[in-house]
């Protein structure tokens, strides 16, 4: 049993602290990887409007978007690339298939929200991969979205032309 002590001003309550084990010594509770019956992990990115809905396994390397492969639903190679990053930086490339779900936005925008669903997804699986893919910013849901129009503009921050006369 440990030993309850009570604190009457700050200078007890430093005190107290500073007696107590710094967090790092203390070993982390070890995440436990989230799957389905299946042996799924499942995650949801987001970019801009761009909801993508991610599942992945192990196996060899196969993605699919939208029920079609990401070569021919993500035409750009930049684009393939982005999706490709978090294998890439996890080491772990053509090890999981991918299967996905997009909707909203443009092409860019879901294949951002793509890489942020597998590296969520990636994390689910296996933890041990979070710090990696947090180091790389894959994580960090990205919160740029188009601003809204207002009243009395034409746009969003656009004035009508101004007449002198």
């Amino acid at each position: 049993m440990s030993e309850q002590t009570t604190a009457t001003s700050l200078a007890d309550l430093k005190t107290l602290v500073a007696g107590t084990p710094a967090s790092p010594e203390t070993p982390a509770a070890a995440r436990e990887p989230k799957k389905d019956a299946f042996g799924r992990a499942y995650a949801t990115g987001r970019r801009k409007n761009a909801i993508a809905r991610v599942w992945i396994k192990p196996g060899k390397g196969t993605v699919e978007i939208n029920g079609k492969p990401a070569a021919k639903y993500f035409a750009r190679p930049v684009l393939r690339m982005l999706i490709a990053q978090p294998f890439l930086v996890a080491d772990r490339y053509q090890q999981f298939d991918v299967m996905c779900t997009v909707t909203g936005g443009g092409l860019s925008g879901q294949a951002g929200a793509v890489r942020h669903g597998l590296s969520r997804a990636l994390t689910n699986f296996e933890p041990g991969l979070r710090p990696i893919l947090k180091k790389a910013g894959f994580l960090t849901r990205d919160p740029r979205v188009v601003e809204r129009k207002k009243y009395g503009k034409p746009k969003a921050r656009r004035s009508f032309q101004f007449s002198k006369r």
